[in-house]
């Protein structure tokens, strides 16, 4: 599925945006690395020596591992889970080839004026942003208001996200190259092509973690049906405990 190039700086805001139409670049596209050819390998993450989390739904369990170069989203992601801030608080915006949203703790109350996706903690995190983190399928991320509210591209308290997009055209990632600046190694463009993932979102939001068990729940959440705002019509629940 080709992708779609989104403004990047409210896709996953805290309010839902609309989907930005592809523009030409008028540049030469390259071909796929060619298969035949050695393509080095990326940077190996020991996931096994990372804290854990477990994202327990009605829809089956899902194990995020926490990189410890995004301490501040870590911890603050260890301390959601001890304090079972976010336990009864669902899924609140789903995409299928794209995204799994939520962390909304008012999202609890089926009573709540508050629009499902625009609550919060109370404080917003400092941006980490890695370029040795990628927005690679399966990777968790930290949603946040756009630039123009968020300059500083600090991250929700709580609100988080997982891709869930497949693979990536070679076209498709020499225009996100184009656009935003972003030149990938051949072992991430392989990785792209491969595994998947949304590369229009590198470098604009903090990845701090990636799923190690559990892809195919967050698969079969991205399918649920959903309203016109992309809210399930039937609540996907949710409890965070910490992996010991």
């Amino acid at each position: 599925m080709k992708i779609k190039l989104f403004v990047t700086v409210c896709v996953l805001a805290l309010c839902a945006c609309k989907e930005k139409t592809n523009q030409e670049q008028g540049t030469e596209q390259v071909s796929a690395t060619n298969t035949t050819e050695k393509v080095q390998e990326l940077p190996k993450i020991d996931v096994s020596k990372l804290k854990k989390v477990k994202i327990t739904t009605s829809m089956g369990d899902i194990v995020v591992a926490l990189y410890d170069d995004t301490p501040l989203h870590r911890d603050n992601f260890l301390k959601l889970a001890k304090e079972k801030t976010l336990n009864g608080s669902t899924f609140h915006r789903v995409i299928d080839g794209f995204m799994i949203q939520g962390g909304d703790p008012t999202t609890k109350d089926p009573n709540s004026k508050i629009p499902p996706g625009q609550g919060g903690p109370g404080y917003n995190l400092k941006a980490e942003i890695k370029r040795n983190h990628l927005h690679k399928r399966g990777a968790l991320a930290a949603a946040r208001l756009p630039d123009q509210m968020n300059p500083e591209r600090e991250s929700s308290g709580s609100q988080f996200y997982i891709v869930q997009a497949g693979p990536v055209k070679p076209e498709d990632l020499t225009m996100m190259e184009n656009y935003f600046g972003i030149k990938y190694t051949d072992a991430e463009k392989k990785m792209y092509y491969e595994l998947g993932g949304r590369p229009d979102l590198d470098m604009q939001y903090t990845v701090f973690g990636e799923v190690v068990s559990g892809m195919e729940v967050v698969d079969k959440i991205a399918k649920v049906a959903k309203n016109a705002q992309d809210k399930p019509l039937k609540d996907i629940k949710m409890e965070l405990s910490i992996v010991e």
